[in-house]
């Protein structure tokens, strides 16, 4: 599936998810607010429901206009906050509950789905097959390693090229993700 198209017409995305593009952008909220309205999104508040697709519209306008940075800080600023499921308490875990907590932020359609696979310890592959773009899914990923990593912890996450990518019309991207303790390098 091409990223920035939603899976199904009337799949919706919370306040919250919608915010946290506001929130990443720091300085420039504003910019933010005024891209969502032109997308049928004025005034996003936290416990709405909104359009996946307007969502998706705004994302693709900002990665336009302002560049793909932004929405690696979007999608880091989006999972910053979530509620996870209890227990979840290591990169490893949180890596296996993105789907849920995916699911738990979006209703009425298929929003998509992030499927995680270990390879090795401390090492596993994410394969992200919904509407959102390369960036964004990079961003996610990286908030995960900040918030359930350590100080002492390296996490490399990184688009694997060798795989198919929804920018070339692809039904998913994947993403190669390791973590290491600095002193076992």
């Amino acid at each position: 599936m091409v990223q920035f198209k939603t899976f199904a017409s009337g799949t919706e995305v919370n306040g919250q998810t919608v915010l946290s593009c506001v929130a990443a952008m720091g300085a420039f909220k504003n910019t933010a607010l005024h891209i969502l309205a032109e997308h049928g999104i004025p005034n996003p508040k936290s416990g709405e429901w909104y359009s996946q697709q307007l969502w998706l519209n705004a994302l693709k306008t900002i990665a336009g206009s302002i560049g793909e940075n932004t929405l690696l800080q979007i999608g880091k600023r989006t999972l910053k906050n979530a509620d996870w499921p209890p227990g979840t308490d290591s990169i490893e875990k949180a890596l296996a509950s993105i789907d849920a907590v995916y699911h738990m932020n979006h209703r009425n359609g298929e929003p998509g789905h992030y499927h995680f696979e270990k390879t090795r310890d401390g090492a596993g592959k994410m394969t992200c097959s919904n509407p959102y773009p390369c960036s964004f899914d990079t961003g996610v990923l990286e908030a995960v390693a900040e918030r359930f990593g350590s100080r002492d912890l390296l996490v490399i996450v990184r688009h694997d090229d060798s795989q198919p990518c929804r920018k070339e019309g692809a039904d998913s991207c994947t993403y190669l993700v390791s973590w290491r303790e600095f002193w076992a390098i």
